[in-house]
């Protein structure tokens, strides 16, 4: 079957269904997949990859001493972790991180550094292909992923540590899973002062936005719910005010792309003020807006305007004389972020604003990732999309296996 097919066309607007939002049985009906299910484990996944990463032996990670610089290998969510790992190590990481998405691993890798070969289903190509290299140029390796796979056994083939990683489909839903032991392993490697406090308390976070993110209440009283309703129709751009808050852009916007099947404009805010803030100025920004009423109420606009919707995303969780990892105090970015709000406004465009609560960085990055990813997924649903499933994911694999 065409996966078109029963929809209005490539060209036309997919019917959508906000109603549905508010009803519990009908959202998990079309969620058959249980994305819902598995997005709200995300608190469990921290206790339960902590847990399994302890179980591992990583202590010769460390024997060597200090590596060169620290590679974490992978694709999409795999390599998101890299990103994860880079941004809590922070900028006074005493080596540099590394999030490498290209099959294989760059040219000056060799004995000297550390390789993290990251897959959730043991069987990327990109993490297969990152560990066969490492081990061949003698590189500290580890391997993170399901158990009983192809990366498996490479791991045990180069006598390298590999910290299992219970199988969940689709790889998005584990972001957390496979965070913690790239986390844990940065720790033995000394770029990371994480602690079982910090996993605790994001894992507490995680499963209070689960709960406030739930199907069984309605819109009005879930944030995950009212962002849904916030972004519907519209062209989401996703800008975060500091490296940290850059990384749960990024990561909104893959799961925009794959839950509701939206296109996401996602990064630093830093660049948007080096030109992408001239959106704002554009078709679907301004002047899609001109000559609207800013106060009416949203559900008596014209359905058939696609306009912009800014979602900012604020970490405020720096103190003022710590710098950033681009070497900007984080005074200066929250400057910055006050500054897009006020041009979006000026324009007409829609702002939804997320600020990081918590103390840690992980905690406060889990903030700004866990109501974003619940909003993707009742977006999807409010269209009719089971959010598991992504038809055209899986025609890419077919069609690029050998």
């Amino acid at each position: 079957m065409n996966p078109l097919e029963g929809t209005a066309g490539v060209r036309g607007h997919r019917e959508i269904d906000l109603s549905l939002l508010d009803d519990a049985a009908a959202l998990e009906r079309n969620d058959p997949g249980g994305m819902l299910r598995a997005t709200a484990s995300a608190g469990a996944q921290v206790r339960e990859s902590a847990a399994l990463a302890a179980e591992t032996d990583l202590s010769a990670l460390a024997d060597e001493g200090r590596p060169r610089a620290v590679v974490v290998a992978g694709v999409g969510t795999a390599a998101r972790t890299g990103d994860i790992l880079e941004t809590v190590a922070g900028p006074r990481c005493p080596v540099p991180v590394l999030a490498h998405r290209s099959a294989g691993i760059p040219g000056w890798v060799g004995a000297a550094d550390v390789v993290i070969a990251v897959s959730a289903s043991g069987r990327s190509p990109e993490a297969l292909a990152a560990a066969e290299a490492a081990g061949r140029r003698g590189a500290r390796l580890v391997a993170i992923g399901a158990p009983d796979t192809q990366l498996h056994a490479l791991a045990d083939r180069f006598r390298a540590p590999f910290i299992p990683v219970p199988r969940r489909a689709p790889a998005r839903a584990s972001l957390w899973g496979l965070a913690v032991p790239v986390l844990l392993a940065g720790r033995q490697l000394g770029l990371v002062k994480v602690n079982e406090a910090d996993f605790a308390e994001t894992a507490a976070r995680l499963d209070a936005d689960a709960d406030r993110c739930r199907m069984t209440l309605e819109s009005f009283v879930n944030p995950g719910k009212s962002l849904a309703l916030d972004l519907a129709r519209s062209v989401p751009i996703v800008w975060g005010s500091s490296p940290l808050a850059n990384v749960a852009a990024r990561r909104f916007g893959d799961v925009l792309a794959a839950n509701a099947r939206y296109p996401a404009v996602a990064g630093a805010l830093g660049e948007a003020g080096r030109g992408r803030v001239g959106l704002l100025d554009g078709v679907y920004g301004g002047l899609a807006e001109a000559g609207r009423d800013i106060f009416a109420d949203p559900a008596d606009e014209d359905e058939s305007v696609t306009r912009l919707r800014l979602v900012l995303l604020r970490d405020g969780g720096l103190a003022e004389d710590e710098e950033e990892a681009d070497g900007e105090p984080s005074a200066v970015e929250e400057k910055r972020a006050e500054a897009v709000q006020q041009l979006a406004e000026r324009r007409g465009v829609r702002v939804s604003l997320i600020t990081a609560e918590g103390g840690s960085a992980l905690e406060r990055l889990a903030s700004l990732v866990a109501v974003p990813d619940f909003a993707s997924i009742y977006l999807g649903l409010a269209h009719g999309f089971d959010p598991m499933a992504v038809p055209a994911v899986s025609e890419m694999k077919e069609l690029v296996s050998p």
